[in-house]
């Protein structure tokens, strides 16, 4: 859950000129290069992996909770590209280990046809909403590992939710479970302001956006 800070300021990047821009940088973005700014709605939590579990439910088949090991013995994943934050900075080349959210959702024997939206929730109580859409097919994991080296508790180990193609609020840190409703419910930033999906390419930083 890299989170922006609370009463964000609308227009607070400067826009390059288009031919100035690195193709890769969505709209409002900068290059943050060798940093990743340490931005969390919450106190970090002092969280053991050998505590910690992540449970999918609501409209699944078989709603199931896994431990720490039993998250561990599922097919290994990985992403390997870019990640963007709505307080405007994106880093290129990033690489995640843990493994795809697909296998837990085939864990709890898949979403029901009512299905439409999940609210991920953390351990320490922060909720983010998305497309159900947004989740599957290869798009999301839950990931224990950055670079090669065990999630660091401030980037939300020891394990997060990874939505790299939407702003990084919805990524949310200290990941605890998924709930899958046949609804759209809006989670802490999206009951603050913020938009309800999180587009980097739209700009989707904000309510009306």
């Amino acid at each position: 859950m890299t989170s922006p800070p609370p009463a964000p300021t609308r227009g607070f990047t400067g826009r390059a000129r288009a031919a100035d821009r690195d193709p890769q940088l969505p709209p409002g973005q900068y290059d943050a290069r060798d940093t990743w700014p340490v931005l969390s709605a919450e106190v970090t939590p002092d969280l053991a992996a050998a505590d910690w579990t992540f449970r999918v439910g609501g409209l699944v088949a078989c709603p199931r909770t896994w431990t720490w090991d039993e998250a561990h013995a599922l097919p290994a994943s990985e992403y390997r590209g870019d990640i963007h934050c709505v307080t405007s900075w994106s880093k290129f080349g990033v690489r995640f280990g843990g493994v795809s959210l697909d296998a837990f959702l085939a864990g709890a024997g898949g979403p029901l046809p009512a299905a439409t939206h999940v609210v991920a929730y953390s351990h320490t109580g922060y909720t983010a909403n998305l497309p159900l859409a947004d989740v599957t097919g290869g798009r999301a994991w839950i990931a224990w590992e950055y670079d090669g080296a065990p999630l660091p508790p401030e980037h939300g180990g020891p394990a997060r939710l990874v939505v790299p193609h939407l702003y990084f609020w919805k990524s949310a840190k200290w990941i605890a479970g998924l709930e899958l409703l046949d609804h759209d419910e809006p989670g802490f930033w999206e009951k603050n302001g913020y938009h309800h999906r999180g587009d980097p390419w739209r700009e989707e930083r904000y309510a009306g956006d």
